[in-house]
């Protein structure tokens, strides 16, 4: 499942059904329509794209996730440090902080994240 990928689009509109889930799909078309301008049938073709994907579920008329919102994005993670990085989880951050300075509450977060791998 670690190679599911998301458009833009499809990104969107899986955030939507993340924070409103679960819903049920006559309102998630209303709700799509309001927040991306689609019309029901953009909606139910791309909630049919999502679901083969395993990401959400349509049941009864209800849509609720099959993975959460960090569980995707956890895996997508995942993959790109393994693709990009040779797996090498100081490599990417080498590459990440590189450019960018962390501050002090995003340091000491890192090293509390050491510490609870440490035990």
């Amino acid at each position: 499942m670690s190679d599911i990928n998301l458009g833009a689009v499809e990104s969107r509109f899986a955030d939507i059904i993340w924070k409103m889930e679960p819903v049920a799909s006559p309102e998630l078309v209303k709700i799509a329509a309001k927040e991306l301008n689609w019309k029901k049938s953009t909606t139910y073709t791309v909630l049919k794209r999502l679901c083969e994907k395993g990401i959400f579920k349509n049941e009864n008329a209800v849509v609720s996730s099959r993975l959460s919102r960090e569980e995707f994005y956890s895996l997508q993670s995942e993959r790109f440090v393994e693709e990009v990085f040779d797996g090498s989880l100081p490599a990417f951050l080498t590459a990440f902080t590189s450019k960018k300075q962390l501050g002090e509450s995003e340091l000491k977060y890192l090293r509390e994240l050491i510490e609870q791998y440490r035990k």
